[in-house]
């Protein structure tokens, strides 16, 4: 009678072990594509990313940068004070986007231009991602209110 139930219990057990590794990979699997690393320029230039991996870059934009081409678009370098690295997007930008404001970006960098496939930018005079905000920081550039 012990013996079949150290039996049960062992398969329980096995059975709960193998589901957990099961539903862990299955939120692996799920969460590929959702999760996006910050990088700031300098991060970028220091160590560029493979042309297949998606990410977030952020800074400010650099004055003068901004270039509108043919159809949507629009080319601009983003900044944070030590390296700058250029941006390209397709698309419809946001109506807050504007040089020397903070942007982040969503894309990932191909032949030295950071594809982005998504821009993000502030939304009101004091506003600025807490990454962007960071790394600005680190470069010494930051030049807001040191309150956070």
């Amino acid at each position: 009678m012990k013996t079949l139930k150290k039996r049960r219990r062992v398969q329980i057990i096995m059975l709960a072990a193998v589901a957990l590794a099961l539903s862990t990979a299955l939120i692996g699997y799920a969460m590929r594509d959702g999760i996006n690393f910050f990088r700031s320029p300098s991060q970028v230039i220091a160590e560029p990313p493979a042309p297949s991996e998606v990410f977030r870059i952020g800074g400010l934009v650099e004055e003068g940068s901004i270039v509108r081409g043919q159809g949507e678009t629009v080319r601009f370098v983003v900044t944070d004070g030590g390296e700058s690295v250029p941006v390209a997007f397709t698309g419809v930008l946001p109506d807050l986007f504007s040089e020397n404001q903070g942007m982040v970006g969503t894309g990932s960098y191909v032949n030295g231009v950071f594809e982005a496939t998504e821009i993000l930018a502030k939304h009101d005079e004091t506003y600025m991602p807490k990454e962007v905000m960071d790394a600005l920081k680190e470069q010494g550039v930051y030049k807001g209110d040191e309150q956070s």
